[in-house]
């Protein structure tokens, strides 16, 4: 086989693995995007207009706190908790909370 017919198998194996990668990260976003406005309907948007019965901190410091409260779990129990690896539930949380962050704040740009 010449240079240029491994060069070529090398590009198309690797252009194959980029879609892969690209599929994986659209599959990724789109469960979070999914399970975000699922729960803006259950909860009827309390992440950015909460009701503030006992917190009168504004939505993205509520945010911020909660994001927070996602790391210290991860730092408290670490990682050997889960056998090397942490809960998917938790990161789907944490990516969540992140993700209306950057609502919030793009929503105050309007």
């Amino acid at each position: 086989m010449t240079k240029r017919k491994v060069n070529a198998l090398k590009e198309g194996l690797k252009a194959k693995s980029v879609s892969r990668v690209a599929q994986a990260i659209t599959d990724v976003c789109n469960d979070i995007a999914n399970l975000l406005i699922t729960k803006n309907q259950e909860y009827g948007n309390s992440a950015l207009e909460p009701v503030r019965i006992f917190s009168k901190a504004d939505p993205k410091e509520q945010l911020l706190v909660r994001i927070d409260d996602k790391l210290s779990r991860i730092a408290t129990v670490g990682p050997q908790a889960y056998g090397a690896t942490i809960k998917e539930d938790t990161i789907k949380d944490l990516l969540g909370y992140l993700v209306l962050y950057q609502v919030a704040l793009r929503l105050e740009d309007e």
